[in-house]
């Protein structure tokens, strides 16, 4: 009888949609870049499809207020009660440039008013994964590995007697992360952080699957959005006009990085790409990466199979998705 960690590599290999929702924690520094709040729509019109559980959002930066832009995206779609945490130890404070997160807190509604009231990003991983049934969850980082690496490294507490890599190995499914350049290169998520993502890549537990710098690089979305007249009220809506006037290499929409992350974590990866299995290595100098094959390797990282048009379709599609809707 196969054991469950050769299942779940089988399972990743064929592109395996679940019948069941997704159980997604989803790790963000939402912000500086926008594709975050794409990343976000996604998820939560995942959810009002009945895709994907999503169990908790999280920060994996502190600056002043992320926790009620969490909040503002999770309240917007009807899911105010998401429970939200922050890094409160050392961790990156990196915001967005065109002043999107400013708008998104004073023009929409919060359940969360500061990152003062919501617990440390490792408490809340730890008292998630421990109630979750055993290779049930995916993470979806689409920032920084700063959490995933404190995660790593806890040790047993009120919520679970196992230590931070124990409970991972236990409750993950997959990691599925916007990070890396595939064959080779340097990517932001990794680089601002990159002794903790080199920790993360070289000791986690569960299978990973990378979607690097070039998948979301051709994929420019958000056009469609700010053209459509008839989504008067939305905070995604908002932060794309607000933003994509402001550099003009988005003059044909944000390039999609976080939102393939979201994709192929909860629908799967098999209709667009294929995989290549393997190893990252992350050089601790300056973080840039390499891939080295290896068929005995728990890895891999995305390649593109159809058409980028045809992926960008879809995610305009579904950042155009309002709260509610079933379709």
């Amino acid at each position: 009888m196969r054991n469950i960690s050769t299942l779940t590599i089988c399972l990743l290999l064929t592109g395996f949609i679940s019948a069941q929702p997704v159980s997604v924690i989803f790790d963000s520094d939402m912000g500086p870049d926008y594709d975050d709040v794409g990343a976000i729509a996604l998820l939560h019109a995942f959810a009002d499809k009945g895709e994907a559980n999503i169990l908790a959002t999280i920060s994996s930066t502190k600056y002043d207020n992320v926790a009620a832009v969490l909040s503002a995206f999770n309240t917007y779609f009807r899911r105010p009660n998401i429970p939200i945490a922050v890094p409160k130890g050392q961790a990156l404070d990196l915001r967005d440039f065109q002043h999107w997160s400013d708008s998104v807190v004073k023009n929409y509604p919060h359940a969360v008013n500061s990152n003062r009231d919501v617990p440390d990003a490792v408490a809340l991983y730890r008292r998630v994964l421990a109630i979750q049934p055993n290779n049930s969850v995916t993470i979806i980082t689409v920032g920084f590995l700063t959490n995933l690496k404190n995660l790593l490294q806890s040790k047993a507490d009120m919520f679970s007697p196992l230590s931070g890599e124990q409970l991972v190995k236990q409750k993950v499914k997959q990691l599925v992360s916007m990070a890396g350049k595939f064959p080779s290169g340097s990517e932001f998520n990794i680089n601002r952080d990159f002794m903790a993502a080199k920790y993360v890549f070289d000791h986690f537990p569960a299978p990973v699957l990378f979607s690097g710098f070039e998948i979301g690089e051709k994929i420019k979305c958000g056009m469609p959005l700010i053209q459509n007249d008839s989504i008067t009220k939305s905070p995604v809506k908002d932060v794309f006009r607000i933003s994509i006037p402001q550099a003009k290499e988005d003059s044909a929409g944000r390039k999609s990085w976080d939102e393939t992350a979201v994709l192929v974590g909860v629908k799967g990866y098999k209709d667009w790409y294929t995989v290549k299995q393997g190893k990252i290595i992350i050089s601790d100098k300056d973080g840039s990466n390499t891939w080295m094959d290896d068929k005995t390797s728990k890895q891999y990282h995305l390649v593109e199979k159809a058409d980028p048009a045809v992926v960008q379709e879809l995610i305009d599609k579904l950042i155009m998705h309002e709260p509610g809707e079933k379709e």
